[in-house]
C-alpha cells in the first residue's frame, strides 16, 4: 500500500480535499490516523514512577506521531515540504494546512458555483463557444469533486438558451427521450446553422427588395 501511495501525485496547493482524503484513507489503514484527533492529548514527558504499560503507551504514540507526520510530509510538494521541517508535530502540519487550503477551496467552489448558476445565453453571440465557455466552469467544479450529472447539464443548457431559441426550446421540451450532451451539441449546432441561413437570405431578400424600390424611384418621379 506505501509503494502504491508513493506514486500518487504529492500536494501542490491544489484539490486540497481530494488529497486529504487519500492521505486520510491512507493514514487510517495503517492505524495512525488518531494521532490527529485534535482532541489528543500531546505526549506526556516521562516520568521516574511510570508503569511499564505507561511507557509502552507512550513509545506506541511517539512512534505513530513519527509515522503520520512522515507520511503526510512525504505526500507534500518540494516547496511545500520546505515550508514545515521546524514543525514539531503531526497534527500541527495537518491544521495549518487545512487552515490554508481548505477555506480557499471551499471559496472557490462557492465562487464557480455561482458562475454556474448565473450563467446566461446571449443572442449577439455564437451558442457553441458560450457553451464551451459554461464547460470550462463545469470541467473546474469537477477537479473539486463537484460533479454534475449529464441530464443536469443538458436541462441546464436548454434553460439557459437565450429568447430566440424559445420555439426550440419549447420543442425540445416536449421530446419524452433524455437527450445526451453529444445529442444536444449536435442539434444546437445544427439550429445554429439553420438560424444563421435564415438570417442570410432575410438580410439577402431585404437587400433585394432595397434596390428594386430605389431602381423603380426615378419613374415614378417623372
Amino acid at each position: 500500500m506505501t509503494q502504491d501511495f508513493m506514486r500518487l501525485d504529492r500536494f501542490d496547493g491544489t484539490k486540497f480535499v481530494h488529497w486529504q482524503e487519500k492521505i486520510m484513507f491512507l493514514l487510517t489503514t495503517l492505524k495512525v490516523f488518531y494521532v490527529l484527533d485534535k482532541d489528543l492529548k500531546a505526549i506526556e514527558p516521562a516520568q521516574e514512577d511510570d508503569t511499564q504499560e505507561v511507557i509502552k503507551e507512550r513509545k506506541k504514540h511517539e512512534e505513530d506521531e513519527f509515522i503520520c507526520r512522515g507520511h503526510i510530509l512525504n505526500a507534500l510538494s518540494n516547496c511545500l515540504y520546505d515550508l514545515y521541517p521546524n514543525t514539531k508535530t503531526a497534527k500541527e502540519i495537518w491544521e495549518d494546512l487545512e487552515k490554508k487550503y481548505k477555506a480557499e477551496e471551499e471559496d472557490t467552489k462557492k465562487f464557480l458555483i455561482t458562475q454556474y448558476m448565473k450563467f446566461k445565453f446571449y443572442d449577439m453571440k455564437l451558442i457553441l463557444p458560450q457553451i464551451h465557455e459554461l464547460h470550462i466552469i463545469v470541467n473546474k467544479l469537477s477537479t473539486l469533486s463537484i460533479i454534475l450529472p449529464e441530464q443536469f447539464l443538458v436541462r441546464a443548457i436548454i434553460a439557459k438558451l437565450p429568447h430566440s431559441w424559445r420555439g426550440y426550446k419549447k420543442k425540445i421540451h416536449h421530446k419524452n427521450d433524455e437527450i445526451s450532451l453529444e445529442q444536444i451539441l449536435k442539434h444546437l449546432k445544427i439550429e445554429e446553422e439553420s438560424h444563421s441561413r435564415d438570417n442570410n437570405e432575410e438580410e439577402s431578400n431585404g437587400e433585394t427588395s432595397k434596390d428594386n424600390v430605389v431602381a423603380k424611384l426615378p419613374n415614378n418621379g417623372k
